[in-house]
């Protein structure tokens, strides 16, 4: 049997509406994307390891893994996968590099969204995962929340290996607002048929919950599940060990409503530093983004809970 291998990737960015996209293109007959998402091949082993130990668990770093999510492509032309580890400079590396290697025909679909809203989402997503220090705090001592918001950074390797042209870009306001308009136009850059209607896909999910738990003073059970020893030790402990540690987990969090947050401060201190990476991006792919209205201060902002 012919190994057949993707050549469609969707990058990117994290909590710009990536899995509302990728059911998106599911939707096209022609378009086969694995299952599951953010398998994260081409993110060298030892990276992987340390940013997202599950996914290195799943083993789809090794070859004949990864190329079995393709097997059930049956007769789609285009096979896909959405990995947005991929476009995490500069903490993930050597991803454009990788992926010409393996296809220097590869396209690539980067989706972005308001870089304020988009690094704020970030931060709950993180407190999800035992972030406890404030979200200025956190944004300031973190460089990822930003980094991933410096399209133009991760955009920039992908151009130089690839070229512009093999790139399509959109943000997560026009693809929400107007999805079969957007669906249509990348159905056009893929040169498949265009008149296949994405209606049906529910709206965007996990963008960033309505009620986030974040771990208190005593949230040691919460952080504790996400080290890589305790993932191989939980499934082997005895029922009654593992009820007690999800009770320990329930009573070390509290829930936070993200909307009921003033994010102000955080507004303030991101707007100017991403106002100027915005700039540069325009620069470099040669358009504006107005629907960026909480970058632009367009609107009152008094919270930004990044639905």
């Amino acid at each position: 049997m012919i190994q057949r291998k993707p050549s469609l990737f969707l990058i990117g960015a994290m909590k710009s509406g990536t899995r509302y996209l990728t059911k998106l293109l599911k939707s096209h007959p022609s378009i086969f994307m694995s299952d599951p998402e953010e398998p994260s091949y081409f993110v060298e082993q030892a990276q992987l390891r340390k940013v997202w130990a599950e996914m290195w668990d799943g083993g789809y770093w090794k070859e004949e893994n990864y190329l079995r999510l393709f097997q059930a492509a049956e007769n789609a032309t285009i096979l896909g996968e959405s990995s947005t580890n991929y476009t995490k400079l500069p903490l993930i590396t050597g991803v454009p590099e990788r992926i010409h290697k393996f296809d220097p025909d590869a396209r690539f679909i980067y989706v972005m969204r308001d870089p304020v809203e988009r690094t704020i989402s970030h931060y709950w997503q993180g407190v999800g995962r035992g972030e406890r220090r404030s979200m200025l705090d956190a944004i300031k001592e973190e460089p990822l929340y930003c980094d991933v918001s410096y399209y133009a950074m991760q955009l920039t390797p992908f151009i130089e290996k690839f070229g512009r042209e093999r790139i399509h870009l959109l943000t997560f306001e026009e693809l929400t607002s107007y999805p079969k308009e957007t669906m249509k136009d990348i159905w056009k850059w893929l040169e498949i048929d265009s008149s296949v209607d994405p209606s049906g896909v529910d709206q965007p999910e996990n963008v960033t919950p309505e009620l986030v738990n974040m771990a208190t003073m005593f949230g040691v059970p919460q952080r504790l599940r996400f080290l890589p020893i305790m993932r191989s030790i939980i499934p082997r402990l005895p029922p009654l060990i593992r009820r007690w540690g999800q009770k320990g987990i329930r009573l070390a969090r509290r829930q936070i409503d993200p909307s009921a947050i003033d994010t102000s401060d955080v507004i303030a201190f991101l707007r100017p530093i991403q106002t100027t990476q915005t700039e540069e991006l325009v620069q470099l792919v040669g358009r504006d983004f107005p629907e960026w209205m909480t970058l632009y201060d367009k609107r009152e902002t008094r919270a930004v809970s990044g639905k």
